[in-house]
């Protein structure tokens, strides 16, 4: 087996990394905060001091972090992931930016000699858990089908959308619709408590319904009691929407539900609820239509 690194092992990069591990993956990592990937090294993980020890002892290096400022503290510098790349290695960044940056990435990684690969994932901690991760990939053909092997033992849905960059235009495309359907199910679920029906029954009736895609199903419960830790919070789901939006200026493509329910999470930020999962939308419109607040 290849020799694998993994950068940045925090809620879905942690699950990514046990999942490695649990298919027998020798697997070495860098996290920011050492005691938050202890867990892992308890499960056979090895931890290194830098990202940049993680890419030279690696044949393929992950990176998985929450957005392009943590990217840039991880892969640039003398201690960076691209100071540890060379002639012969992958590297699979699971992007946060804008496509152009992901191809710009890709080309200074060429420039040590590597290949990169952009590697979105599509799904949530609880997917992840159930073995059922969706991995869109962007990139080399030859390096793909180097890792494909490797990332079916994250998840079994793995699709190569195209050229670098394209494979994070694609997640950024199921994302906003992600939260276009959030939005969606709270309006129907508030219209019915509104009207004096249990929030609960509410839930359960649209959970029962044809409404009820996968996604809605693990997430809509998420209006009746908050996860501990968001699985996407609302600053992670607007910095997405935001990105669409300038891809839909680039393209031409009008997106106006897409305008519309990015003003909900602006609107989530400004009562201070940007640490919240998105789905504290329904906590926006329940206060904007005169409900207590319940968080």
């Amino acid at each position: 087996m290849a020799r694998l690194g993994f950068v940045g092992v925090g809620v879905m990069g942690g699950g990514i990394t046990k999942r490695l591990l649990a298919a027998g993956h020798d697997v070495v990592g860098y996290n920011r905060t050492r005691e938050k990937a202890q867990w892992l090294v308890d499960l056979g993980l090895r931890l290194e001091d830098t990202p940049r020890r993680v890419a030279e002892q690696a044949d393929v290096v992950f990176s998985m972090v929450t957005n392009t400022k943590a990217l840039a503290a991880v892969a640039d510098g003398p201690d960076g992931i691209l100071a540890g790349l060379g002639p012969g290695k992958i590297y699979v960044d699971s992007p946060t930016g804008t496509p152009e940056a992901s191809r710009a990435l890709a080309a200074r990684a060429a420039e040590t000699g590597a290949v990169m690969l952009d590697a979105p994932v599509s799904g949530s901690v609880s997917t992840l858990e159930e073995g059922k991760l969706s991995i869109m990939v962007g990139g080399d053909e030859d390096a793909f089908a180097e890792v494909e092997p490797i990332l079916r033992d994250i998840g079994p849905t793995v699709m190569r959308i195209g050229d670098n960059g394209q494979a994070l235009l694609m997640k950024i495309a199921i994302n906003l619709s992600l939260h276009v359907q959030m939005v969606a199910f709270s309006e129907g679920v508030l219209l019915a408590e509104k009207d004096g029906i249990d929030r609960q029954v509410a839930v359960d009736a649209m959970l029962n319904s044809v409404i009820a895609s996968p996604m809605i199903k693990y997430r809509g419960p998420m209006i009746l009691e908050q996860p501990e830790e968001a699985w996407f919070n609302v600053n992670m789901m607007q910095k997405d929407m935001n990105l669409a939006l300038e891809a839909g200026r680039r393209l031409d493509v009008p997106m106006p539900t897409t305008a519309v329910s990015n003003e909900l999470l602006t609107a989530a930020r400004g009562m201070g609820l940007e640490e919240y999962d998105f789905a504290i939308v329904y906590e926006v419109l329940a206060q904007m239509a005169g409900l207590k607040k319940v968080t």
